[in-house]
């Protein structure tokens, strides 16, 4: 995985792009070569070498002049061979500019220092080049100073691990580490992998991923990520995922491609810029008709740079995916960013997303005749093999109350209505009350019964045989933050807030009145939600949509802006969304609907900026107002305000992280949580 810098700004640039993980993106997306001023990396020692003699000779002709030490044509000389070398590097970047057809600033700073010496002033030649130059170096370096920060990131993960084999352990480079091998971490390091603990326990600082500062304790079984730290314990896990494949790699990767994907704004941009140069040809010509002046017209080719007006989107994407990462934001495409400033309606899961989807067990509802243990075996057993979370929550209470599940002999889980499984020679039947009274009518009554019992909580009903047990009530707390949350969404302008659950509608309204939301979607089918998200979006409705369950990938693919709740969330869930948070918590939505939106407002103003700038340097060159000194410097002013305003994006980012840190895990006020009543069997009806 490369930890370069990504490329900055910069006029000269004859060589290709370094970047190992740029292969890829290649292939299918263009890089900011087609886009700016020959726009690759290019660091500065491969040419500080040509800048030091180049300039020592300029300035040699200067002082030849000024103390008359040479022959005035003799000390013309070194500034002659100071400014053809100094001038290359802007020549090789002009010719790759005319020969992809997309001449920008290079060449017309190659235009300007081939004009002077033709006209036989090759010591401003030679100081135009240099100022150019340097200039461009040190804009370079300010934004690469800036892009590092970004790089930290990557640099977290090691690039050595501590492999074990056989027992015995053995560091190798991070390039021979496979799937499934056993790494070991000790406490202080950084984790090299992602993967799952299999033996000890630790605590582990995930701040540089999720943006959490509080460490998260872990032991067999908790997945782990890379770039993380381990504080406490020693800690062995199987590896998942190396490299670029890693979490914290494809965050990386991510903001590298937000810096080369070309939206329909930038390529509006591009069409834009495309006129500068022939603007500026046309104007310095003019000015050189009309003024018999050759240093104005120069004056007029150094001035326009279209590289601002290039730079404004990309600069500003790069700044705002390098703030929602350190928030814990993985933002997969900068077209999510754009829709993301427009969302008028949002629509959540409910149970994950809502609330934490830790459920628990909070009462027996057995049917008439049926014993509440009798219940709770029935249901352990065919729940089993699940892997839902109501499943789980069951499993867990069934063996704290010690009650023997016997082995299931065949198992099918029934997509979106349950799951049917074969036990000790009986057929069990557990999950929604329709699907078990759809297999059973003759339940109705008794199932109306027991839905009385467990009223505003999640039921999982029970069928042993077709006979009817009852249904066992769970419940999960709702998150502290949800109706902070759903306010703020409201004050950033959703005019619709909706709940999309498969849970019954009592639950599913409880939850939307605790959070005050407008609609609510209740005991939806997976393929129902799917067709009502696309009503919403056939309607005109700007939609987004968080959610994190394997149900959810539909909607969150389908959604103008799909948010998963990441590190949680489902595999599926993650990868259909166009946003993944890598925590849970769900503050960082409306930051992303802000942070959006001043990203449009800082494109917008860098645009607004760089042409301005443009238009005043232009004017000032052709009426003789601007020196040609001064137009050297003034070539970068447009890049300078475009970059330091795109990177307040990363000032705003981290003054949210401050405030969160300063107050509470959230930003928001605690919303009253559902009472968590305890465990309780209700009396049979026949008692």
């Amino acid at each position: 995985m490369s930890t370069n810098p990504p490329p900055a700004t910069s006029l000269t640039d004859p060589v290709k792009p370094h970047h190992k993980t740029d292969v890829k993106a290649e292939a299918g997306a263009h890089t900011h070569e087609d886009l700016c001023c020959s726009h690759h990396e290019v660091k500065i020692e491969r040419w500080i070498l040509i800048y030091l003699i180049g300039g020592v000779l300029v300035l040699t002709t200067t002082l030849s002049r000024l103390f008359g030490w040479l022959h005035p044509d003799v000390a013309m000389l070194p500034a002659l061979i100071g400014a053809i070398m100094l001038g290359a590097p802007l020549f090789l970047a002009s010719l790759q500019e005319l020969q992809r057809g997309r001449p920008t600033s290079s060449t017309l700073a190659a235009l300007a220092i081939i004009a002077a010496i033709a006209i036989g002033d090759y010591q401003t030649a030679g100081f135009l080049a240099f100022i150019l130059l340097v200039a461009d170096q040190i804009v370079r370096r300010t934004a690469w100073g800036a892009q590092r920060a970004i790089e930290q990131l990557v640099k977290l993960t090691p690039n050595i691990a501590r492999i074990v084999e056989g027992g015995q352990e053995r560091e190798v480079d991070l390039s021979e580490v496979r799937v499934g091998m056993t790494v070991r971490v000790r406490p202080g390091e950084n984790l090299p992998v992602d993967g799952v603990i299999t033996q000890g326990a630790s605590s582990i600082n995930q701040a540089s991923l999720t943006g959490e500062s509080a460490p998260v304790e872990v032991q067999p079984g908790t997945p782990v990520y890379a770039g993380t730290t381990n504080l406490t314990g020693a800690i062995e896990l199987r590896v998942g995922s190396v490299g670029e494949d890693t979490t914290i790699g494809k965050v990386s990767q991510l903001i590298r491609e937000a810096e080369s994907t070309r939206t329909p704004r930038q390529l509006l941009i591009e069409q834009v810029a495309a006129y500068f140069v022939p603007v500026a040809i046309t104007v310095a010509g003019l000015v050189l008709f009309f003024t018999r002046n050759v240093e104005t017209a120069i004056t007029v080719l150094v001035v326009v740079c279209p590289s601002a007006l290039l730079l404004s989107s990309p600069t500003a994407m790069v700044a705002a995916f390098a703030s929602a990462a350190r928030l814990g934001i993985m933002i997969k495409q900068t077209a999510y960013l754009e829709a993301a400033a427009n969302i008028d309606t949002v629509a959540l899961d409910k149970t994950g997303t809502l609330t934490t989807g830790v459920f628990a067990v909070s009462k027996l509802a057995p049917a008439e005749g049926v014993d509440g243990a009798q219940l709770l075996q029935a249901a352990a057993e065919g729940e089993q093999q699940s892997n839902h979370p109501l499943a789980r929550s069951i499993i867990h209470t069934a063996r704290q109350a010690r009650i023997e599940t016997a082995s299931v002999e065949a198992y099918e889980e029934i997509h979106g209505r349950g799951v049917k499984a074969n036990v000790g020679g009986s057929e069990i039947n557990a999950g929604r009350a329709n699907w078990l009274m759809e297999l059973n009518p003759d339940i109705r009554d008794q199932v109306a019964a027991v839905e009385q019992k467990i009223e505003g909580m999640t039921g999982v009903h029970v069928m042993r045989d077709g006979r009817y047990l009852g249904a066992v009530g769970l419940e999960d707390k709702l998150r502290p933050n949800a109706r902070g949350v759903v306010e703020r969404l409201r004050e950033l302008g959703a005019r619709r807030i909706a709940i999309f659950t498969g849970d019954r509608a009592p639950v599913a309204h409880r939850v939307g009145a605790a959070v005050g939301v407008d609609i609510i979607e209740a005991e939806c089918l997976p393929e129902e939600k799917h067709a009502r998200l696309k009503e919403m979006v056939g309607q005109g409705r700007r939609v987004l949509f968080v959610g994190d369950g394997i149900n959810d990938g539909p909607c969150l693919a389908t959604a103008d802006v799909g948010v998963a709740m990441g590190l949680s969330g489902s595999d599926i869930a993650t990868n259909s969304a166009g946003v993944a948070l890598m925590n849970d918590d769900l503050s960082r939505v409306p930051f992303l609907i802000e942070l959006a939106r001043r990203t449009k407002g800082v494109v917008a103003q860098n645009i607004t900026a760089s042409i301005i700038i443009a238009v005043i340097g232009l004017v000032l060159a052709a009426t003789g107002s601007l020196t040609i000194w001064l137009a050297a410097f003034y070539h970068f002013v447009g890049d300078v305000f475009v970059i330091g305003n795109s990177f307040r994006l990363i000032r705003y980012g981290e003054e949210f992280a401050d405030t969160e840190h300063r107050t509470t895990k959230t930003v928001f006020a605690p919303a009253p949580e559902p009472s968590q009543a305890p465990l309780r069997a209700a009396a049979p009806a026949s008692a």
